[in-house]
C-alpha cells in the first residue's frame, strides 16, 4: 500500500492539451497476435503498465522473444508460429484479466502443459465459461470452481462451442484470437447478450488487420477457418481511449478546455464514445482530425445511460453525477462487480462516504446532485475507482487517494498527467 496522496483543487479552469499511453487492449492483443505470428513484430506505441508487463512476461516464459523499449514504448516480439517452445510453464498475471483470459486460451496450443495463476482476486473472478468452451474445443482444461488458478493443455482441436459472454467479452475475443491455429475450423456459438461488444469488434479488426478473417453473424455467432496464419508486421497502437476520458470528464467538471491527441471518432476504442456522454450532459464536444477536445458548460445535466458496452467509464460518470443539476442513472452494468473490484459497491460505497446520495441496484447506480464532504477515498486496489476519484479533488478542496500507486495496472503515471492541467 501506497501513503494517500492529496489531490489539490485547480486554481482555475484549465486549457491543457495532452497525450495518453497506449491502449491497454490493443497492446496486449496485438502482442499476442505477434507472438502468435510468424517472424518478427515491431509495435509502436506500446503501453508499459503492470497489465502489458505480465502479458510480455507470459510470452517469454512460453518461448517467445519480446525485447522491450519502455522509454520509446516500443516492443519487439519474434513470433512462434502458433506453437509455444517452452511446452511447460508456470504463469503468473497479477489481477490483469486480459492476460488471464487471452493466456487461457493461447495455453491450449500445441502439445504442452500449463498453469497460470493470480492474485487474491484474481482468482475470485470469473473464467468457468471459458474453460468450458476450451473444453468443448477438445483441449484440456481445468479452472477452481469457474475462477483461476487454471491447468491447460493441447492440442484444440476446433469444432463448435458454445458460450456465455455475459460476465465478460474476453471469454469470446480469447477464443477467436487463437482459433485460427486449431487444427479444424472452429464455430462460436453465443448464448445470451455479449457485453462490451465494442472489444469483440476491436478483436475482430485486429485479427483481420494481423491476417486472418472472422466470419460472423452479428453477435450470435462466429467462424474462424483453420489453416489462417497471423503475419508479423510493424503496428502502431493508438492512445488509450479509457485513460483519455478522465481528461475529457476533468474539462466536463471544471468548465475547462482538453484536448487529448491521437484518438478520433473512427477510433475501434468504445470507450470514445464516453464524449458522447459529456455532450448529452451539457458540455461542448469537437472532434478533430487527429484529437477529441471537450470544453465544460456552466452546469452539467444528468442523464440516463446504459453504459453496457463504455462499463470501464461508467465510474467516472457517476462521479460527475454529484455536480449536475439532476440525477444521473447508469444502466446495464452488472459485469462491474466481477471486475478489478466489485466496482458498483465500491464506487457507491465511496460517493456515500462523500456525503452523496447514491441508490446501488444489481446492474447500476443513482447518484444525485450533492455537496462533498472532504474524506479519503478507499480504493480497492483498484486502478479506475482511483483515477475517477481523483476527478473531485480537481474541484472539492480535502479529497485524499488511499494506495494511489494501483493505477500502475494501466497508467502508471497517471497522477504526473492529471497535473498537466494546472499548466
Amino acid at each position: 500500500m501506497s501513503a494517500a496522496l492529496a489531490i489539490r483543487p485547480l486554481a482555475r479552469p484549465p486549457d491543457a492539451t495532452l497525450s495518453v499511453p497506449g491502449s491497454k487492449s490493443i497492446s496486449n492483443r496485438a502482442v499476442l497476435l505477434a507472438g502468435l505470428a510468424d517472424g518478427r513484430s515491431e509495435l509502436s506505441g506500446a503501453l508499459f503498465s503492470d497489465d502489458t508487463r505480465y502479458m510480455v512476461e507470459a510470452l517469454r516464459a512460453l518461448g517467445a522473444g519480446v525485447a522491450a523499449d519502455a522509454a520509446a514504448a516500443r516492443l519487439v516480439v519474434d513470433g512462434c508460429g502458433g506453437r509455444w517452445p517452452n511446452p511447460h510453464s508456470e504463469l503468473y498475471v497479477g489481477n490483469a484479466g486480459t492476460a488471464m483470459r487471452f493466456l487461457v486460451a493461447a495455453l491450449c496450443l500445441g502439445d504442452g502443459q500449463h498453469r497460470i495463476d493470480g492474485s487474491a482476486r484474481m482468482r475470485e473472478r470469473p473464467i468457468g465459461e471459458l474453460c468450458d468452451a476450451l473444453r468443448q474445443l477438445g483441449a484440456e482444461v481445468t479452472d477452481s470452481g469457474g475462477t483461476p488458478p487454471v491447468t491447460a493443455a493441447g492440442p484444440l482441436h476446433g469444432g463448435r462451442a458454445e458460450l456465455s459472454a455475459a460476465r465478460s467479452s474476453q471469454f469470446l475475443s480469447a477464443l477467436l484470437q487463437v482459433a485460427p491455429y486449431a487444427q479444424t475450423d472452429v464455430t462460436i456459438v453465443l448464448r445470451g447478450e455479449v457485453i462490451a461488444q465494442p472489444y469483440v469488434d476491436m478483436t475482430v479488426a485486429l485479427m483481420a488487420q494481423w491476417g486472418v478473417q472472422v466470419g460472423r453473424d452479428g453477435y450470435r455467432e462466429f467462424r474462424v477457418l483453420a489453416g489462417q496464419r497471423y503475419r508479423a508486421q510493424r503496428f502502431a497502437i493508438e492512445p488509450d481511449a479509457s485513460s483519455a476520458h478522465y481528461f475529457l470528464a476533468a474539462a466536463a467538471l471544471t468548465g475547462g478546455q482538453v484536448r487529448v491527441r491521437g484518438l478520433t471518432r473512427s477510433s475501434p476504442q468504445g470507450d470514445v464514445r464516453f464524449a458522447d456522454l459529456l455532450a448529452r450532459m451539457g458540455a461542448h464536444v469537437a472532434w478533430q482530425p487527429d484529437a477529441i477536445e471537450v470544453r465544460g458548460p456552466a452546469q452539467l445535466d444528468g442523464i440516463d445511460a446504459d453504459m453496457n458496452a463504455i462499463s470501464d467509464t461508467a465510474p467516472t460518470l457517476a462521479v460527475l453525477a454529484p455536480f449536475a443539476s439532476g440525477p444521473v442513472h447508469i444502466r446495464n452494468v452488472a459485469h462491474l462487480r466481477w471486475q478489478e473490484s466489485d466496482r458498483l459497491h465500491a464506487v457507491a460505497t465511496e460517493l456515500a462516504r462523500l456525503g452523496v446520495r447514491v441508490d446501488e441496484r444489481p446492474d447500476g447506480l443513482s447518484v444525485w446532485p450533492s455537496p462533498i464532504t472532504p474524506a479519503a477515498v478507499h480504493t480497492y486496489d483498484d486502478h479506475r475507482i482511483a483515477m475517477a476519484f481523483a476527478l473531485i479533488g480537481l474541484k472539492v478542496p480535502g479529497i485524499r487517494i488511499e494506495d494511489p500507486s494501483c493505477v500502475a495496472k494501466t497508467f502508471p503515471d497517471y497522477f504526473e498527467r492529471l497535473e498537466e492541467l494546472r499548466r
